[in-house]
């Protein structure tokens, strides 16, 4: 078996940590006893691009006990946790390409790794499977029968290639499914976010001036933890209808440029390049604190800050201090990465459980209708969403009401007036 980690003797550590995620994912257990009965996926081979943690071990294990080969390599340099990664490889045979602070090369060798071994499907976290499959691995693309997407970014791009009719199979938007994205990106981004800035600053959020830059489903729910916690939190936004909707839910809301001027604590979800740029940090006072929780690293104008500063250090784990021309300062959390996992351990395995669900049960709908999919970019059906809600409550021990016969016929009919 090949695989790239740190040290296979940090697996006894990552095992215990496994199996404590493993505690708060009840809905993945249940899809897996299932999986162990089935085995949906023998001998199918899947790369994963996803950031390697306790909760992606679950899913491994979970596709593995389904009859698959998941190979698995990191969709952020340094989202990896090196323990859970050796336990993959030492405890239960799955193949890991992943290190903890990868440089760019050994990243995406770790990529090329994943797809050398020649797999059928493919399962991205901001589609850079996807990407070189359609770049410098192009005549691979008719090798693979579909993937899935798991996170905002990733779909982003995948609809762009749709729309400009060059993508090369069909892709299931995971991040889009309900049970996903109202959950994950709400509940997981708010708590972990603030987690990860917390962390790697020891900071206290009660009476600072937060801004949330960008206003969706994890913009919403990092602002709403924000002030949860006693922070004072402005908005900005770029989309009037989500402006609108974050001043309506008791948010100020402002251009960056005059936020900027009285922040604390700046933390961008946009998914887009450039978000922070040096007009603001020029006009972010002393002490001021940047980090992200996009996707990728583009969100702050890293470079410019660079270019501006006079001097810079690593004052902290996670914090690197940029001192600007008349000693003002810039501290810049996780080197511009998502914060959650940079500098914490990303969102709880709860949450995970339900959008990892929806990975298990999407790799298995994306095989059941192989050669039956366009090249486009579908959703989770409604019937895999609903499914995994029920699990959930489910687990929960929460039970809801049933529609009646007369309440069914109700719905259905326009004859039955008001």
């Amino acid at each position: 078996m090949k695989y790239d980690v740190k040290d296979r003797k940090l697996a006894p550590q990552g095992k215990l940590r496994i199996e404590w995620a493993e505690r708060f994912m009840p809905v993945l257990r249940l899809i897996r006893k299932r999986f162990i009965k089935e085995k949906p996926f023998k001998g199918v081979k899947i790369a994963c691009c996803l950031h390697v943690t306790t909760e992606t071990a679950n899913l491994m294990i979970t596709l593995k006990a389904g009859g698959a080969l998941p190979f698995l390599c990191a969709s952020n340099p340094l989202s990896t946790q090196d323990d859970v990664a050796a336990s993959l490889v030492k405890d239960y045979n799955v193949s890991v390409f992943a290190i903890k602070g990868e440089s760019n090369r050994i990243y995406y060798s770790h990529i090329n790794s994943c797809l050398d071994t020649k797999p059928l499907l493919t399962m991205d976290d901001g589609a850079d499977l996807v990407t070189q499959l359609h770049t410098k691995r192009k005549s691979q693309a008719s090798e693979i029968i579909a993937g899935s997407e798991e996170t905002t970014t990733g779909v982003i791009r995948l609809k762009s290639m749709e729309k400009k009719n060059i993508l090369l199979f069909p892709m299931l938007a995971v991040n889009d499914s309900k049970t996903k994205h109202f959950f994950d990106n709400r509940y997981g981004t708010g708590q972990s976010t603030l987690d990860g800035i917390m962390r790697s600053t020891n900071i206290l959020l009660s009476g600072a001036d937060v801004v949330v830059a960008g206003y969706g489903w994890c913009g919403r729910g990092v602002a709403n933890k924000a002030r949860g916690m006693g922070a004072k939190v402005v908005v900005t936004e770029v989309d009037p209808l989500k402006a609108l909707e974050a001043t309506m839910d008791g948010f100020k809301v402002m251009p960056m440029k005059k936020a900027a001027l009285s922040g604390d604590v700046f933390i961008t979800l946009t998914g887009d390049v450039n978000v922070i740029t040096k007009e603001h940090f020029l006009l972010m006072k002393d002490g001021a604190l940047v980090a992200n929780s996009g996707h990728f690293n583009v969100e702050i104008d890293i470079n410019s800050l660079k270019k501006i500063a006079r001097k810079v250090r690593t004052i902290r784990p996670n914090v690197q201090e940029f001192i600007l021309p008349g000693g003002k300062r810039i501290f810049l959390l996780g080197e511009g990465r998502l914060i959650n996992l940079a500098a914490a351990e990303g969102h709880p395995a709860s949450v995970m459980d339900m959008s990892f669900a929806n990975q298990a049960l999407g790799a298995e709908y994306l095989l059941k209708n192989s050669g039956r999919m366009e090249r486009k970019v579908y959703p989770v059906p409604a019937v895999i969403d609903n499914f995994i809600a029920k699990l959930k409550l489910q687990s929960m021990g929460i039970q809801i009401d049933k529609l009646t016969r007369e309440q069914k016929q109700y719905l259905s009919s326009w004859e039955m007036g008001t």
